[in-house]
């Protein structure tokens, strides 16, 4: 757990310790303490709702700057379908990857080939009986990292394969060392993303021994960059090759229905995925065969690091499809390589524990358990955590005190006055 890496930070002097983040977290995974939020990276799961709720922009995502491209010698943007729907009446995808060369990569590689990839995959494992349902989608790493934490009896129903942005980055380092001779180190791939949990993908990837991806830009920063190479093309170079099913990705849902089946479920919005997750664990899901969830409302599209209002990029991402061919990409078409499916097993994260010995923790529970008695139980978040439970655990833990909790401290001084009173009386 210590080495675990996460990509959202905190800029303390943008913080007032609003508590607006530690009601908004899934995982309760942000404390206010002495006036400022701290983020415990254990339970981090990157979903970016912290960003997208703090109102003094105390919360981001660390990214790199651009130049790093310039370390390699030849450099691959991988472009998130997400990125299309940011730009307005937007017919050609060519622009957008054409503009992506203007400024300064080599070479551009879609991300929706790879999900084209991915959704013919899942078809043929269904087909193959070799999937164990309801099968829950592997693309959102938020998700995977929520399953590890919180789910972890639901590890085995999680599709096997690797995301699209890491089958897009193996195919274009092949694709880029035949055609440059280049060796593997002085190629650069970079995806444009949409959210921090694909950057935590990157540097601390779960199922591969190691990234294919170098780095990763976020879509708001690389947008007006964008913007203003596409106002001033003259031509455009022939590079779009993937079509609607790929490119629908980038929506909640389409992921589902390049399955072509009808018992698919897909969810978005990080609430609402917990609910989903709970009915699957409660064996509430009935003849549901996959479920596509998305941490983000509306899927990638309300990622934390896009431009466009996700509502305004669903409705242009479902514009560009009549312009687009139903699907360019299947296994038997491309030399697929060995990162199509996990090198390795999902295992789960206990970062709930409360300590390493069971009858340490037996005591710790007890005391927790106590302590929540004591509590009001109304999950305020004046405390700083963001329920009574979970300030039970702090203090078992030693990170807080009974005290903090603003309900008891008020009673507790309603009682000093009372007596106070009492004694003037006497």
């Amino acid at each position: 757990m210590a080495d675990f890496f996460h990509s959202v930070r905190l800029d303390r002097d943008k913080c007032r310790g609003c508590t607006n983040c530690i009601k908004r977290c899934p995982t309760g995974a942000i404390r206010v303490r002495g006036g400022k939020a701290h983020i415990i990276k254990e339970r981090c799961i990157d979903c970016g709702e912290c960003i997208n709720v703090c109102p003094h922009h105390a919360k981001y995502a660390e990214q790199e700057p651009l130049e790093i491209i310039n370390n390699f010698k030849y450099k691959i943007a991988l472009p998130a379908p997400t990125l299309y729907g940011q730009f307005n009446n937007l017919d050609d995808v060519d622009y957008v990857l054409t503009a992506l060369k203007k400024i300064g990569f080599d070479d551009v590689f879609e991300v929706s080939k790879g999900a084209e990839l991915v959704s013919d995959a899942t078809r043929r494992l269904f087909e193959q009986g070799q999937i164990k349902t309801p099968a829950i989608s592997s693309a959102c790493p938020a998700i995977v990292r929520l399953i590890r934490v919180n789910f972890p009896n639901l590890i085995d129903h999680v599709v096997p394969l690797n995301s699209p942005m890491e089958i897009a980055a193996k195919l274009a380092r092949e694709k880029a060392i035949k055609e440059t001779g280049l060796d593997n180190k002085d190629i650069g791939v970079f995806f444009i993303t949409p959210c921090p949990a694909k950057m935590t993908a990157i540097k601390s990837p779960v199922c591969l021994d190691g990234s294919q991806v170098n780095g990763a830009f976020a879509i708001k920063e690389i947008y007006p960059a964008l913007l203003s190479q596409m106002n001033h093309l003259k031509s455009v170079d022939n590079m779009q090759d993937s079509g609607i099913i790929g490119v629908s990705w980038a929506s909640s849902g389409g992921e589902a229905s390049a399955l072509l089946r009808d018992n698919c479920l897909a969810a978005d919005g990080i609430e609402n995925v917990i609910k989903i997750l709970n009915e699957i664990e409660d064996e509430k899901l009935e003849n549901i065969d996959f479920i596509e969830l998305n941490a983000c409302t509306g899927g990638c599209v309300g990622g934390s690091l896009t431009y466009e209002n996700p509502y305004v990029a669903k409705a242009r991402m479902k514009r560009l499809r009549k312009y687009l061919p139903v699907s360019c990409n299947r296994l038997d078409t491309v030399d697929v390589p060995d990162v199509m499916f996990w090198h390795k097993a999902l295992q789960a994260t206990d970062v709930m524990k409360l300590a390493d010995s069971v009858p340490e923790a037996m005591k710790k529970m007890a005391e927790k358990q106590a302590i929540i008695k004591r509590l009001p139980g109304l999950d305020c978040g004046s405390c700083g955590a963001p329920t009574c439970r979970a300030l039970a655990e702090d203090v078992v833990n030693g990170e807080a005190s009974v005290d903090d909790c603003i309900i008891r401290l008020k009673q507790k001084l309603q009682r000093l006055e009372g007596e106070e009173k009492k004694e003037e009386k006497k």
